[in-house]
C-alpha cells in the first residue's frame, strides 16, 4: 500500500500516518526526517542536500525526489509507504510520478482530510509536544491521561512550535490553499483520490480511512 495523505496544516495527517503505519505495517515517510537522514548518512544526494542548506536555502524538488527514490528502494518499506509532507505542490506529484514510473511502482490512493479553516485555527494553537519523546497533544482535543505527564515517555516538559500562532496560522492556511489544494484535483483525475471527513473525532477518522483503504486493497 503505497498513499499520500492530503491536508491543510493541522488536519491530523501526523496522528491518522502513525496509526495507519500500525494498522497497515506500512512505513510514514516524512520529508522532513528523510532529508535529515540523508544529510547524516553522508551519501551522494545527502551531500547534495546538506550543500544546500548549508548556504541557506530551499532544497530543490529534484534533491528531495532524489531522497525519496533512495528510501522507497530499502526493505523497511518493501510493504508500502505513507508520504507525509510531499508532494506540496503539483510540480512536485508531477516529479514523484515519474521517479515511481521509472521503478515500474504507482501510488494506490491518495487521501484527502477536509477540514474546515476555521476549525483548523483553533487546532493548531492549541497544539503543543513532549519536549523528551515529541509527542503530540492538544490544549482541548488530546490531553496527557495525567495532566503534566507525557503518556509516552514519562516526560513532564512540553513546549510549542512557535509558529503555532494565529496569525501565522492563516498564513500557512492562505499558502496551502494556493500551492497544496491543486493536487486534490490532479489526484482526482487520476482515479486516486478519496475524502474523509478530518472534523471527526480522531477515532472516527482512523475508521473511515482505514475502510477507505481496505477498499482499495480489495479491488
Amino acid at each position: 500500500m503505497r498513499l499520500i495523505l492530503l491536508g491543510p496544516p493541522g488536519a491530523g495527517k501526523g496522528t491518522q500516518a502513525a496509526r495507519l503505519e500500525k494498522h497497515f505495517g506500512i512505513k510514514q515517510l516524512s520529508t522532513g526526517d528523510m532529508l535529515r537522514a540523508a544529510v547524516a548518512s553522508g551519501s551522494e544526494i545527502g551531500q547534495q542536500a546538506k550543500a544546500v542548506m548549508e548556504r541557506g536555502e530551499l532544497v530543490s524538488d529534484e534533491i528531495v525526489v532524489g531522497i525519496i527514490s533512495d528510501v522507497v528502494d530499502q526493505d523497511e518499506v518493501a510493504n508500502g509507504y505513507i508520504l507525509d509532507g510531499f508532494p506540496r505542490t503539483v510540480a512536485q506529484a508531477e516529479a514523484l510520478d515519474a521517479m515511481l514510473r521509472e521503478k515500474s511502482s504507482k501510488l494506490d490512493c491518495v487521501v484527502e482530510m477536509k477540514v474546515d479553516d476555521s476549525v483548523l485555527v483553533a487546532r493548531i494553537t492549541g497544539r503543543y509536544t513532549c519536549a523528551k519523546c515529541g509527542a503530540g497533544y492538544h490544549k482541548e482535543f488530546q490531553k496527557p491521561q495525567t495532566e503534566g505527564v507525557c503518556d509516552n515517555c514519562g516526560g513532564t516538559e512540553f513546549k510549542t512550535r512557535a509558529d503555532d500562532n494565529e496569525e501565522t496560522v492563516k498564513s500557512r492556511l492562505v499558502a496551502y490553499h494556493a500551492q497544496t489544494a491543486p493536487l486534490i484535483d490532479y489526484y482526482g483525475k487520476k482515479g486516486l483520490l478519496r475524502s474523509v471527513d478530518g472534523m471527526a473525532d480522531i477515532d472516527e477518522v482512523t475508521k473511515e480511512i482505514v475502510s477507505v483503504l481496505e477498499k482499495v486493497k480489495a479491488a
